[in-house]
């Protein structure tokens, strides 16, 4: 997937508006001065934004801050990384000026949405797209192939061993340990989780029989720990332990699973995931401007990568002010440049967004207006 590359006319538009801040969200530790790959020409924005939600953002998150501050002196973005669940609360009732989730709004909060961002509701804008890695900890082994029906019962707690015969079978030539398996989940209200479920309800239905959720099984027994950032550490300090978690998050640190798609695995990267997304389609009822994405998980397509996460901007498309209105359209503008999404890419690890889904953004940040 390549990213955005801006056309002339749109960055003259863009420029011409004001709005274009050119660095993302506000950060506590601004330079003063704007970034090689930031542009600080033109009208900037003051003022501090509000968001709150997904982990897996966490290291977009902290770049677009740093370079946001930088190149708009008096502005700044506050974000606290609460989860996705938390993120999409605070949009709707008003704490947060945006919410950072993993999963688009449900139906009902989307509905809900009405009540604090006016007639038309609200806008989930993709930012982030990357991979959720299936990662485990076990000595010497940094990589295994698996398929959606052996997830499934590994994190069911139906695979008690990792020398069992159904890793032994998709793994002939690995050295398996007779290690009990610990599957870690999310405390939180997640959209990791989300993602994760919805991918095991349909791609291994037969074995996953609940319905995908931000919130784990309670009937599931197994260890769980808040945040990206908690399972990771827990698997790292577990023998044996396995979770789910934004590939940012554990490259380099664990070992992660290649997944079965179609007749061959696939080895988890940002092309991959951004392969899958490109396949995903727009969710049914929602505003013209919302870019809600359906994703295929039961895909085939050779070299797509299934157990993704389609990271949302979740923004009001109105405001009470213009002072908010301009804010918000400032970051979310840079966010989605070819510049934000570098960044992010360089910094997380992500798939920048392809030029297409990237055009469609930049149209549905410049429809949020003043409340009338």
């Amino acid at each position: 997937m390549k990213a955005l590359r801006f056309g002339r006319n749109a960055a003259i538009a863009v420029i011409a508006a004001g709005a274009l801040a050119l660095t993302a969200c506000g950060s506590d530790n601004a330079t003063g001065t704007a970034p090689a790959n930031t542009t600080a020409s033109g009208p900037k924005v003051t003022g501090t934004l509000t968001g709150i939600g997904s982990s897996a953002q966490g290291a977009a998150m902290d770049v677009w801050k740093t370079n946001f501050a930088s190149a708009n002196q008096g502005a700044s973005v506050q974000y606290s990384p609460d989860g996705s669940g938390a993120g999409r609360k605070a949009l709707l009732d008003g704490s947060a000026q945006f919410g950072g989730s993993d999963a688009y709004l449900k139906d009902d909060e989307y509905a809900t949405a009405k009540t604090q961002c006016g007639p038309e509701g609200a806008l989930n804008i993709p930012v982030y797209i990357s991979p959720i890695a299936v990662a485990f900890n076990l000595p010497d082994i940094k990589e295994l192939k698996l398929d959606a029906g052996t997830v499934a019962k590994i994190f069911r707690g139906e695979i008690a061993k990792w020398n069992d015969p159904a890793i032994a079978a998709l793994n002939p030539d690995a050295k398996l340990p007779d290690l009990k398996v610990t599957p870690v989940n999310r405390s939180d209200d997640s959209g990791t989780t989300t993602n994760f479920t919805e991918y095991l309800a349909a791609a291994a239905a037969e074995a996953w029989t609940d319905k995908a959720s931000g919130i784990w099984p309670a009937t599931l027994k197994g260890e769980n720990a808040k945040g990206t950032s908690g399972v990771v550490k827990t698997v790292t300090d577990t023998p044996g332990a396995v979770t789910y978690a934004d590939d940012s998050a554990v490259s380099g640190k664990l070992g992660i699973a290649q997944i079965k798609v179609g007749s061959s695995f696939t080895k988890i990267s940002a092309e991959a995931a951004a392969k899958a997304v490109d396949a995903g389609k727009p969710v049914e009822g929602r505003n013209a401007n919302d870019l809600s994405i359906k994703l295929d998980r039961k895909t085939t397509i050779e070299g797509a990568y299934p157990i993704v996460l389609v990271s949302f901007h979740v923004v009001c498309s109105s405001y009470a002010d213009q002072k908010t209105v301009d804010l918000v359209k400032g970051f979310e503008n840079y966010v989605v440049s070819e510049a934000g999404q570098k960044a992010a890419a360089d910094a997380a690890k992500s798939a920048p967004l392809s030029k297409t889904l990237a055009d469609k953004a930049l149209k549905s940040i410049e429809s949020i207006k003043v409340k009338s």
